[in-house]
């Protein structure tokens, strides 16, 4: 049986020992902290926690130790990112029209036909966009992947030997959160997808972001912008059917429904749901089979608690 598990924020009242309980089984476990970046592998807190050692996989410097051994993959690489980067920027002055847009027709007073027309027009325009969005930043990784395969060059192939020596006797694999962009592309760079398949996996924060399919940036009331939630990438898709909201009761005004309603509404069918601290999903098998602390965003405006498939 394979367990997934994201979890709130670790910082002040950590919960992966007893998730790890739950999940049971010998072995060591294995960390990845790439999202820390300079900060990778400063885990004594962690090891201290679950009261046990702990092999973290060192990412974030693996990957630094291929670029400094293969220039052309570091510079191809680059270059896939200034794509990615660039699109990104045009997607936002997209995004903040179609936003505008929206929200202006969302509170407009009158109640007609014609309006809500309008208005589910507005909200189809909008999915269209991040769908689209979506679907060429994956083109992007595609070609990427099928031009250069990363995976086959000696200087990846080696660390990703050691990294499945390292995984494969593990009970469990935790994903550390930070910066969920380097993260990903840590973990995509050495197909880490391919390595945690059949494993038991806690994640948190942004690493629970990166183990769904869609990575969504989001913050209300951000300190400069629109505060457009957006799509930053496509996630290893590990745990499907969910949007992770770490940090939501900060980052979202959770009282505002008709904020909530429309982030439900335009992120549907999947179920945006919130990982404070103390939230706790997880899957057997690909299957929901446990939910406490975290909340699904209604495409009602309200906050409804998750049931378990």
């Amino acid at each position: 049986m394979v367990v997934r598990a994201l979890l709130g924020p670790q910082l002040n009242a950590p919960t992966i020992a007893p998730v790890l309980a739950r999940i049971g089984g010998d072995g060591p476990v294995c960390a990845i902290t790439a999202g820390w970046q300079e900060r990778e592998g400063e885990i004594e807190e962690l090891e201290e926690h679950i009261a046990g050692p702990t092999t973290e996989l060192g990412l974030y410097r693996r990957a630094d130790d291929v670029f400094a051994s293969d220039p052309e993959l570091r510079d191809v690489h680059r270059e896939r990112q200034d794509t990615l980067l660039e699109m990104q920027r045009l997607y936002r002055r997209r995004l903040d029209h179609a936003m505008a847009a929206l929200r202006e027709l969302w509170e407009d007073p009158a109640d007609s036909p014609v309006l809500d027309h309008e208005r589910r027009s507005a909200l189809r325009a909008l999915k269209t966009l991040d769908r689209e969005h979506l679907r060429r930043i994956g083109l992007v990784h595609d070609h990427f992947e099928r031009t250069w395969r990363p995976a086959d060059r000696p200087s990846v192939a080696r660390h990703r030997e050691e990294l499945a020596a390292l995984i494969g006797p593990s009970r469990a694999v935790l994903v550390a959160g930070g910066h969920v962009a380097v993260l990903l592309n840590r973990l995509r760079l050495f197909r880490l997808d391919e390595l945690l398949a059949e494993r038991a996996i806690v994640a948190w924060s942004a690493g629970a972001m990166a183990l769904c399919p869609r990575v969504v940036l989001f913050h209300d009331h951000p300190p400069q912008g629109a505060g457009n939630a957006e799509i930053a990438d496509a996630g290893l898709g590990l745990c499907a059917g969910v949007v992770a909201l770490p940090h939501a009761q900060e980052r979202l005004r959770l009282d505002d429904r008709r904020r909530v309603a429309l982030f439900a509404r335009r992120f549907a069918p999947a179920r945006p749901v919130t990982l404070d601290p103390g939230a706790r999903l997880l899957w057997r098998d690909g299957q929901l089979a446990e939910a406490a602390g975290s909340r699904r965003l209604m495409q009602g405006g309200k906050l409804s608690g998750l049931r378990p498939a």
